[in-house]
């Protein structure tokens, strides 16, 4: 899930509040004990550094360290390969029950470590719902690790969208494709074309765990893989509508395989129709 982000930089080269992540990365990259965080408002942003600008027990930590933090998670992690993704739209239209506009930007991105490495990669795209994008990221990680032969591997997914979790882990997803890709009440099913992709793509997952962590909290993959994509959609423009950037160190190169979706919505609903997904 992403927005506008601010970036407070309490110890680095220069400090101050940036607008985008690449240009507080320049204060802190290489720098030992940088202190940083990034923000929803600039007010807040702004209550931090006049408090000191200092982590608390939980929070953020400095770039290095945040590379060895290990997930937040209910319970100890066994998995050699934890995988982190994510998705967001700037919406400039979800007031009032608005949908997204043709001109919003929108991005995924996954991240996944493994023996000590970081392999990360994102890309953009105009129009999409904040839904698209959380079901692409994961997709996209899953398919890399396919492509890698890693895909019969112990893997910790750490997402924090409980659209996608729930169905998967609540079996929406298996009710949707015995309906024929519809939901309960008849429904046609929100971006169906990326739901198959997915319901294909994990069975060739045996040992995939799920767990959820809170976004934009003190989970660092989380925190990385949200300012990865702010990243993408800050480099997006006429000239280059995916974000594109050589930034990105992605685990194997997957064919776009981009599909059209019904993106008229701003979200599906899950079965039970009780739940407010955003």
């Amino acid at each position: 899930m992403a927005g506008k982000k601010f970036y407070a930089v309490a110890h680095g080269r220069k400090t101050g509040i940036f607008t985008t992540w690449a240009a507080a990365k320049q204060q802190v990259d290489g720098m030992a004990g940088a202190r940083y965080k990034s923000f929803p408002t600039r007010d807040a942003a702004q209550q931090w550094l006049n408090a000191g600008g200092q982590y608390t027990a939980s929070g953020h930590k400095s770039a290095a360290a945040s590379t060895r933090q290990r997930p937040t998670t209910s319970q100890s992690v066994t998995e050699k390969i934890v995988m982190y993704s994510d998705g967001g739209s700037r919406n400039t239209g979800n007031v009032a029950g608005g949908h997204v506009r043709q001109g919003d930007k929108a991005a995924w991105a996954y991240l996944i470590k493994k023996d000590g490495m970081q392999y990360y990669d994102s890309l953009g795209e105009f129009g999409a719902t904040n839904n698209k994008m959380e079901i692409t990221g994961l997709l996209r990680a899953l398919q890399a690790l396919q492509q890698s032969g890693l895909n019969r591997e112990p893997i910790l997914a750490v997402l924090d969208s409980k659209y996608v979790l729930d169905a998967i882990t609540k079996r929406w997803l298996a009710g949707w494709k015995r309906r024929g890709w519809a939901r309960s009440n008849g429904a046609p099913l929100a971006n169906k074309e990326l739901w198959q992709a997915m319901s294909d793509q994990l069975t060739a997952f045996p040992h995939l765990r799920f767990e959820w962590t809170k976004g934009h909290a003190d989970n660092s993959g989380n925190v990385f893989v949200d300012e990865l994509l702010n990243q993408t959609m800050d480099a997006m423009s006429e000239e280059n509508p995916i974000g594109k950037r050589s930034e990105v160190n992605p685990l194997a190169t997957v064919a776009d395989q981009t599909v059209a979706v019904d993106d008229s919505g701003n979200a599906a609903s899950d079965d039970s129709e009780q739940m407010n997904l955003f």
